[in-house]
């Protein structure tokens, strides 16, 4: 896909912010100012100011003398940095690759996007005008390269160069279209090299040995013999799909068929490449410039459109679309590698590779809570509570076997309780305990059993369990923690409970 760039600049990007805060400064002449030097220098001017001559960099009382009734408030730290990137993820609406282009600048990756809009001419022209509609004028040009849509944004007429024929429109420019120092621009002009054409006819060698390699770069990148990359404010997803929508949806069926039509291209191309979705989030942008947006997860790697469409419809209500949406965007951030389940005859499948069983479980964690259905898997360690871990999947296959040869509680308590105790013999088991402040009375027990502490992990006494029944017939296991001694009483805790 040959590359296409759009470049929007804003040469009034901090005083039209302040335009739309108070809305009575329009039309008249104010600057920003800060200080600097024990000076009050002015940081920024409206197109008003600018008109009386007044320039980003004048000392604000040179700029009072020049214009009595000129208005001037104070400069907030780092505003234009924040404005870009707030319109910057505005900008996510027009391409999936954005980046900030200091210092009042963005640059686009708009390779395959503009067919959306019926033309190129016609996209350039929606940014503007959407940008013009939220108090924003700025200028944007689309070009081949990323410098030859910088060049022409600032020091250019056209709207969209053609394909294959920036190089016409870019000779009759200024060496300021190169993005070079202030110095070298200086030097270039006392040369009489006042147009890019007077330039590029110059031998490579002579223009490194007289300016550096720097001169060099910007020409090979203008023209596109070397190639520039952008950093994107948001790295896009590798699974991702957009829907533009010519007019704002704000209704719940439109969202649906938006997102059915979304789910249907995405696990289209999953399952060309063998991949399932895990995790998912499905996203609009308002017209307000906010973001809506809800996620899912699943227990397994799954591409079945009808299942994924009714975990986000369960959703649904928690998304709010306001005055419309005007792009609907859905992105996979986490997959897994999928082969769609096989038949097998004369042979039963397990339960949990059992896809239905899946779907199901997904349908609950959704209605629920995502951490309302867990699976464990034994785990090799002594200790009860260490002996066990959560599941990351229902794919996920144990490394060892659950131990048999001895009974445990159905119910494990996250941290064993410490309990009261009556045992008049050392090594047996107590005669009750009080749990919770009820008295439990022992008539069966069994043990003990012991469990060393493992000291690799941390340091403690070992344990001596117990199968408890008391007198209603209920089964606890308790344990005590180190042996009996004449100076000091072990102490019992209760660890879980049997069915």
């Amino acid at each position: 896909m040959e590359k296409r760039y759009v470049a929007i600049w804003f040469p009034y990007l901090a005083t039209d912010w302040f335009e739309r805060q108070h809305p009575a400064l329009k039309n008249n002449a104010f600057v920003l100012s800060a200080p600097s030097h024990g000076r009050m220098m002015i940081t920024a001017a409206n197109s008003d100011a600018q008109k009386l001559l007044i320039r980003e960099g004048m000392v604000l009382a040179d700029a009072r003398a020049i214009c009595p009734t000129l208005q001037y408030f104070d400069d907030k730290p780092d505003l234009t940095g924040q404005l870009l990137q707030r319109i910057a993820e505005w900008c996510i609406r027009f391409t999936p690759i954005v980046a900030i282009d200091p210092p009042g600048g963005l640059i686009l990756d708009a390779s395959g996007c503009s067919h959306l809009w019926g033309s190129e001419e016609e996209y350039v022209l929606d940014i503007i005008k959407r940008l013009a509609t939220r108090g924003y004028f700025a200028k944007a040009a689309m070009a081949d390269t990323i410098g030859a849509a910088w060049a022409i944004t600032r020091f250019g007429k056209e709207r969209v160069v053609e394909k294959d024929n920036h190089l016409e429109t870019l000779l009759a420019l200024p060496p300021e279209a190169l993005r070079l120092d202030e110095n070298t621009i200086a030097r270039l002009h006392k040369l009489g090299l006042n147009q890019i054409k007077h330039l590029v006819t110059i031998p490579a060698a002579s223009l490194r040995r007289r300016f550096g390699p720097l001169l060099l770069q910007r020409i090979n990148q203008i023209v596109g013999r070397e190639h520039e990359f952008i950093e994107p404010i948001i790295p896009p997803e590798p699974y991702q799909v957009r829907l533009p929508c010519i007019e704002p949806i704000a209704r719940v069926a439109g969202i649906e068929i938006a997102l059915r039509t979304l789910l249907e291209q995405l696990c289209e191309r999953m399952q060309k490449e063998g991949k399932g979705l895990r995790t998912a989030c499905f996203k609009g942008h308002r017209l307000d410039g906010k973001i809506a947006d809800i996620q899912i997860s699943t227990s397994r790697a799954s591409c079945n459109v009808n299942h994924l469409f009714h975990l986000f419809e369960m959703k649904l209500p928690a998304f709010e679309p306001d005055l419309g949406i005007e792009l609907f965007l859905l992105e996979v951030t986490r997959v897994e590698d999928y082969t769609p389940a096989q038949e097998q005859f004369w042979k039963e499948s397990a339960a949990l590779n059992d896809q239905p069983i899946a779907e199901l479980i997904d349908r609950l964690t959704g209605k629920i809570n995502p951490d309302a259905i867990q699976r464990y898997l034994p785990d090799e360690h002594h200790l009860p509570e260490r002996s066990f871990k959560k599941a990351t999947s229902l794919s996920e296959q144990p490394t060892t076997q659950w131990p048999t040869n001895k009974p445990r509680p159905i119910l494990l308590l996250e941290r064993p309780e410490k309990i009261e105790v009556t045992a008049p013999i050392p090594d047996y088991p107590p005669l009750n305990f009080r749990y919770k402040g009820q008295l439990h009375k022992v008539v069966k027990a069994d043990g003990p059993e012991r469990i060393e502490q493992e000291w690799w992990l941390a340091e403690g006494e070992h344990r001596d369990y117990y199968t408890i029944e008391d007198e209603q017939g209920c089964r606890y296991w308790l344990f005590r923690a180190g042996h009996y001694n004449e100076e000091k009483k072990p102490h019992w805790f209760l660890h879980g409970f049997f069915a």
